[in-house]
């Protein structure tokens, strides 16, 4: 097992999002943004200025944060599925490069409407996503699909309909805690329900390669909105079961990653005199730490022995 996190939100450069992972004894990290650019976006030569830093100070990228097919992504258009493939076939040689082996990916944005979702349309996203495993697979890499804001995060369901529409050993899944918090549930009679974290996490637990740390209360829906309003909390003190998830993960002897996202808005101190940067650094910190305090007091309540790497 291993702890690595999106370091972007300790610090927007490489070196303080280096600083920050080693300050909580970790080697590894999840890049997602790099001085405010993902990391399959960045110039050659910044990219390679990172990867000599990260190798220079003994830390890893185990993951890319990508944005392939994500919520910003309409699976209807040409235009943004060109762009797609775009970013996956500049992020698979940034991966080789670095020995990273998983992506994260999505399933195009989530369309509120239910009715739009023919049969044609759900066909059609099938199709894409397959392809993009298939890329993935003659890479030997993963394809990590995360339950957030896109068609396979609308529910249980729909991440399973996609997980038997491509049986491929590439496609797993990323299960991201905190996302049904601000998730409404598109189950057949729960369409007018927030999701729950644990029903999601229960049904789909076999096909988890890995998971996100991330928490939070529900506050409003947004229906012009691509996400809904939640406040982000500590890990165990929102709505996300993140405590019984870990517990019922660690029960069943999980062994991957823990990625920590804290998504908090900068309310770590209320009168915190610091900079932002310092700021989101010791929010970041302080979160790790929590989580894997939570981790350390469930083994122990477990009496399992963790083997950290």
């Amino acid at each position: 097992m291993y702890y690595t996190g999106f370091a972007d939100e300790a610090g927007r450069s490489i070196e303080a999002q280096i600083d920050a992972t080693r300050a909580l004894g970790w080697t590894r990290i999840e890049s997602r943004n790099i001085d405010g650019v993902n990391i399959h976006e960045m110039p050659e030569a910044a990219f390679e200025q990172a990867a000599e830093l990260l190798a220079q100070h003994g830390v890893t990228i185990n993951c890319f944060g990508s944005t392939v097919a994500n919520w910003s992504c309409d699976p209807r258009s040409e235009e943004d599925w060109e762009r797609t493939l775009d970013q996956l076939n500049r992020a698979i040689p940034r991966m080789q490069r670095l020995g990273c082996t998983m992506i994260r990916g999505m399933s195009f944005t989530r369309l509120r409407d239910a009715s739009i979702y023919t049969p044609e349309l759900v066909n059609l996203i099938i199709d894409k996503v397959r392809v993009l495993v298939n890329l993935c697979a003659d890479a030997g890499i993963l394809y990590l699909h995360e339950n957030c804001a896109n068609y396979g995060g609308m529910s249980s369901d729909h991440t399973l309909r996609l997980l038997e529409a491509i049986p491929s050993p590439s496609f797993r899944l990323l299960f991201d805690t905190g996302n049904p918090v601000n998730s409404v549930d598109y189950r057949a009679g729960y369409e007018h329900q927030m999701q729950n974290a644990f029903q999601f996490y229960r049904e789909v637990r076999e096909f988890i390669h890995y998971v996100h740390i991330k928490d939070g209360i529900f506050r409003a829906i947004q229906p012009d909105q691509i996400f809904n309003a939640s406040d982000w909390t500590f890990p165990g003190e929102g709505d996300g079961c993140v405590r019984e998830i870990v517990t019922d993960l660690l029960k069943n002897g999980y062994d991957g990653g823990f990625s920590i996202e804290p998504h908090m808005a900068i309310v770590f101190h209320e009168a915190y005199s610091g900079s932002k940067e310092a700021l989101m650094r010791e929010n970041y910190i302080e979160y790790g730490h929590r989580f894997m305090q939570m981790v350390e007091t469930t083994a122990d309540e477990l009496g399992i022995t963790l083997s950290i790497t």
